[in-house]
């Protein structure tokens, strides 16, 4: 593949935040699913993808280096076919490198990961996105730990990285509460109340730009501790955040819920 570096007259490369939803979304995309297909065919081409899922959580930040990631199965008790799945992406030794210099010089003490593979936070939206499996993909971990403040900073470093085609994906959900869905599907698949009102705060403070609200967002954002008990499947959000604080205005490119509890949301800063 190309050198890595900037070129004056690429087009420019936005940083998105996807739903990757539950396994059984690669079986049953539907609108989402359709939202992410038409992004994938309308962005520019990258040189490469850097890929953020809530389910490779390190104490520091670590990228994968593997030449050719496994498509991890990372779940159990789903249907058959979900592990049968393969997605036969191709790693990039010199944007792994890129990005962890950019980590490293951003004050991280980030590593390389010869061998991690693609977990299916990863992999499932790849797939939508891009079937053809045609664009390296180096995956970067979360540190649940950290928390938002943390991974606007990982976000911040990889600012300037799309001037040399990388594109930065972060996948999540903008509610996770898997407690919840169970209570919901045994009272007949009632979307709670709470879903939505956190969903559209989030996008309303996007839009407003208003990023000590969204840090905040435990103590100001409606049913926040509902949506998430746990951080990881929101902070890949605060990463594609910082990696367009360039500038740049915000698209919601899709809004629903699916699995009666998972808002679906998709984000692109252009």
């Amino acid at each position: 593949m190309d050198t890595l570096t900037p070129q004056s007259d690429r087009p420019a490369l936005p940083s998105l935040f996807v739903p990757h939803g539950a396994p059984t979304f690669a079986l049953r995309p539907g609108a989402a699913g359709a939202a992410l297909a038409r992004v994938g065919t309308a962005l520019p081409r990258p040189r490469a993808i850097v890929i953020v899922s809530p389910h490779w959580d390190t104490r520091q930040p670590t990228v994968g280096a593997a030449p050719r990631p496994q498509t991890l199965h990372d779940y159990w008790g789903f249907p058959r076919e979900l592990y049968a799945i393969d997605y036969p992406a191709t790693g990039c030794a010199e944007a792994s490198a890129q990005v962890l210099d950019a980590l490293q010089r951003a004050g991280f003490a980030a590593t390389l990961d010869q061998e991690r593979g693609l977990d299916h936070g990863a992999w499932l939206p790849l797939r939508l996105m891009f079937p053809q499996a045609d664009v390296p993909v180096l995956p970067l971990s979360i540190q649940s730990q950290g928390g938002p403040a943390h991974h606007l900073r990982l976000g911040r470093a990889l600012a300037g990285l799309e001037r040399s085609g990388l594109l930065v994906l972060a996948s999540g959900n903008l509610t996770h509460n898997l407690a919840d869905y169970q209570a919901a599907r045994q009272a007949g698949g009632a979307v709670p109340a709470y879903v939505r009102p956190f969903a559209d705060w989030i996008w309303q403070r996007i839009e407003a730009a208003d990023v000590p609200a969204l840090l905040d967002y435990r103590r100001q954002a409606p049913g926040a501790l509902r949506a998430h008990p746990q951080e990881d499947h929101l902070l890949p959000l605060f990463v594609a955040l910082g990696a367009a604080s360039g500038g740049g205005t915000p698209e919601r490119v899709h809004a629903g819920v699916d699995d009666h509890v998972l808002a679906m949301d998709a984000y692109l800063f252009h």
